[in-house]
């Protein structure tokens, strides 16, 4: 994969599918900014990232603040003229069906899976436009196609990742910056340890994936490299699963 001084910006970069991603691009050459809720986590990632010999830097935002949002991406473009690459993979569940489930949980996760992507879109592509060369890529979730009982929140939020995904794709087109989704099905994750380390469970979820298996934040990481690179440079308002073939 070619990439040429790129600048990305990965939230949720702190652990899971979000580390992979900023390790992967930075493997590739690409200056990674990490940004998670914690401080802590977000630092460790650029830090691990540097020690192997890579560009990175963190930043604590909490990305359900659209207005901490708005200061931290007027920071990085003091310092970097522009962010070629803008990963929204920051997300969080609060699992329960329809009538259990609270006003406080729906909001939460609309708020930090999808409004956080409106925010950073908003400011960071702005200067990629004007460069015209960029790749926004959302980190969306099979849950968005599919649906999935008890997660009425999550699913809505991640649907909408992908028509935000395709507007973009529209929009943005003309200026040479393209906008994809990437799809994971189940991924051994921090978020999904509960029902995989779960021998009933992971049995009975396993039976809905061709390939048998969980997938890695690697099999992400690498998708989502691939639609950051030079050579998907034509290729634009795709939702891609990565899934062992579940949605197929």
């Amino acid at each position: 994969m070619t990439f040429n001084n790129r600048t990305a910006l990965v939230t949720g970069a702190g652990r899971g599918i979000g580390k992979a991603i900023a390790e992967t691009l930075a493997r590739q050459g690409v200056t990674v900014i990490c940004v998670s809720k914690s401080a802590d986590s977000c630092g460790a990632a650029a830090a691990s990232i540097v020690a192997a010999g890579g560009k990175a830097k963190a930043l604590a935002v909490d990305v359900a603040d659209g207005a901490a949002i708005a200061k931290a991406a007027e920071q990085l473009l003091g310092e970097f003229p522009v962010i070629d690459i803008l990963v929204n993979n920051a997300g969080i569940t609060r699992d329960g069906l329809l009538f259990r489930m609270s006003e406080d949980d729906w909001d939460s996760v609309i708020q930090t899976n999808l409004t956080s992507c409106f925010h950073w879109t908003k400011h960071i592509a702005r200067p990629m436009a004007r460069a015209r060369w960029g790749r926004i890529i959302n980190i969306a979730s099979v849950s968005g196609i599919m649906g999935n009982a008890g997660q009425a929140n999550y699913s809505a939020a991640k649907a909408g990742m992908i028509g935000l995904t395709k507007t973009l794709a529209r929009e943005f087109a003309s200026r040479n910056v393209t906008s994809n989704a990437v799809a994971p099905g189940f991924i051994k994750t921090d978020m999904t340890t509960e029902f995989v380390n779960n021998a009933e469970v992971s049995a009975k979820i396993l039976e809905t994936v061709p390939l048998k298996r969980f997938g890695e934040a690697a099999d992400i990481a690498n998708m989502t490299a691939f639609l950051c690179s030079e050579e998907a440079g034509y290729i634009t308002g795709q939702v891609f699963t990565v899934d062992g073939g579940m949605t197929m």
